[in-house]
């Protein structure tokens, strides 16, 4: 019995499958005589490269060829062209594995051969060599000068999936010769001739089926057509897309549409028991990861309004109910995670806890929001789960009755954030919240401090975290001091990326600008210090007597009183 992929290869150049440019070429040259001595055919693996030379041969030697009329053409019928689309032994039409004949004896040999005439006149010598990136640098280099300079009736035809290597060994070769880059073909197209070959078979299979032959054979005409043929080895009647799964070990898509729900519930304590079902049932975590792949791809054309395809009915209907609880930022970053995951997964010892651990990161991910729909009262954000979120103690700052200060304007565009990530893209302009106005002193900044955390909280969880390691240690309008200790270093980078919203903030609680100074990590060094006058020193002096007592600086405030300093100033 013929296997499928030899049986039904292509005996024209009219039957070659999405390679209209090549064979439109190769026709029109034999049809008006101008066939070139050296072609060189790339590609992906099985998409017809061989086939093609195949077909270049028959139609230069076609003993029904009709020199008055030409098309181009074989017949495909003559005995001519049936051992050379057989692949059986022919005088003139030579082929030669690469890959197994590839140093500088063989190349020799193969010249001296080219030497010889045809074996009927009006024939062509065509010498079909694949895999031609295997030859070595030495056998380009014999095959160069009769490259260039052929004997009359010589074709040589060169297939390969690495042209680029031939490029490195062999650059001088590609100039003399004619290349044609082979397209990969569409699961559209495959599943369309893979209907056709089982019309010919008289075999029924389902659409579904048909489909996930066709994106696993990844533009390969000759990997489907072995797949199929491997499904109907498999058992009788129509073919089924639970036999596909089952000789090709994909994975079931309810396991897909189950990751889906995991990821839209954040349900991280379902990650678990589903990778061990996978394991259970000997699935290849690689498969399952390029599978993912697919999924979320098909759920970012979904929901940028694409359309897709390939699609069965029943991924259609978890994307239908899941894609909406799963926004497209979300898949974006979800596949940057994934493709992360996939190198590790492959080299690692242990690709369970890496396929956990993927699946973990996407079910306790932080939801990309809109902080102008959140400012607005649009929208809201979702807290992060309890074990996740900071603990953080309010107190509640001492009364204050500076002047209030001036309404803040409207907030400006504000693009997307996440809350609580680290992708999280801070908004030029952050709307100042509503608060009771604070006194520009020592006690009240420290009082209020954990309102500010909170409101860097809303900005970015790393500015949360690094006020929130901060303390206040002095406040000199329009100056405030903070330090954080060395055990926070990693936290400096992130309060300094968000000193101008912390800046902003702290002005509209006080009525006046504010400039924040850090004493330790990487952020502006501490102010020198300078020799002080003497109305300098008093003025510092009654600056602490103020801060000393909120209440005194209220008072000072409200009555317009002033403190006499009758003490010497400090030496």
């Amino acid at each position: 019995m013929i296997a499928l992929a030899r049986k039904y290869r292509p005996r024209r150049f009219a039957d070659l499958l999405v390679q209209d440019h090549v064979a439109s070429a190769l026709r029109g040259a034999v049809m008006r005589g101008r066939v070139g001595h050296g072609y060189l055919l790339t590609g992906p693996r099985g998409v017809g490269k061989t086939t093609a030379a195949r077909i270049l041969a028959m139609a230069l030697n076609c003993e029904r060829r009709d020199p008055e009329a030409p098309t181009g053409e074989p017949c495909g019928e003559c005995s001519n062209c049936q051992r050379v689309w057989g692949g059986a032994a022919n005088l003139d039409v030579v082929e030669i594995d690469a890959a197994s004949n590839r140093g500088v004896d063989d190349a020799r040999e193969l010249r001296e051969r080219a030497m010889y005439a045809a074996s009927q006149e009006g024939h062509h010598k065509i010498y079909i060599v694949d895999e031609a990136h295997m030859l070595t640098r030495e056998a380009w280099n014999a095959l160069l000068k009769i490259l260039e300079e052929p004997p009359p009736g010589v074709i040589f035809v060169f297939a390969t999936t690495e042209p680029q290597k031939i490029a490195n060994v062999a650059a001088p070769v590609l100039s003399r010769l004619q290349r044609f880059d082979f397209r990969r073909i569409g699961p559209g197209a495959i599943r369309d001739r893979l209907r056709a070959v089982l019309g010919e078979e008289g075999v029924e299979a389902d659409d579904e089926a048909l489909t996930l032959i066709a994106r696993h054979a990844d533009g390969g005409m000759r990997d489907a057509l072995s797949t199929l043929d491997q499904c109907l080895s498999f058992g009788e009647g129509r073919v089924s897309a639970d036999r596909v799964r089952d000789i090709l070990g994909l994975v079931s898509e309810e396991v897909y549409a189950d990751v889906l729900t995991l990821v839209a519930e954040r349900d991280a304590a379902g990650v678990f028991p589903l990778v061990d079902h996978l394991l259970d049932a000997g699935a290849d975590l690689v498969e399952f990861l390029g599978g993912l792949g697919e999924v979320l791809r098909a759920l970012l054309v979904s929901q940028l309004g694409g359309e897709h395809d390939d699609l069965t009915d029943r991924m259609r209907e978890a994307l239908s109910t899941t894609g909406d609880r799963i926004p497209a930022t979300d898949a974006v970053r979800m596949l940057n995670l994934l493709m992360e995951t996939e190198t590790a997964v492959r080299r690692s010892a242990n690709p369970k806890l890496a396929v956990e651990t993927l699946l973990l990161r996407w079910t306790l991910m932080d939801r990309t929001v809109d902080l102008e729909q959140v400012l607005t009262g649009g929208g809201e954000v979702s807290p992060p789960p309890p074990s996740a979120r900071p603990q953080v103690s309010r107190k509640a700052g001492p009364p204050a009755t500076s002047p209030s200060p001036a309404p803040p304007p409207s907030p400006p565009k504000i693009r997307s954030a996440v809350v609580g990530g680290k992708e999280s893209q801070e908004s030029q302009e952050s709307q100042e919240p509503p608060g009771t106005p604070i006194a520009f002193t020592l006690p009240a900044v420290r009082g209020d401090w954990s309102e500010t955390v909170e409101m860097g909280r809303g900005v970015s969880r790393f500015l949360g975290e690094a006020l929130g390691a901060c303390q206040v240690v002095e406040v000199v309008p329009p100056d405030i001091f903070v330090e954080i200790g060395p055990e926070h270093s990693v936290l400096v980078e992130a309060l300094e990326k968000g000193l101008a919203n912390v800046e902003r903030y702290l002005a509209s609680r006080m009525g006046q600008p504010v400039r924040i100074k850090i004493r330790s990590g990487r952020g502006s060094p501490p102010p020198s210090p300078k020799r002080l006058s003497k109305e300098e020193m008093r003025s510092e002096r009654l600056r602490d007597l103020r801060g000393i007592d909120p209440a005194l600086d209220t008072a000072m405030d409200e009555l317009d009183l002033e403190i006499v300093d009758e003490s010497p100033p400090r030496a």
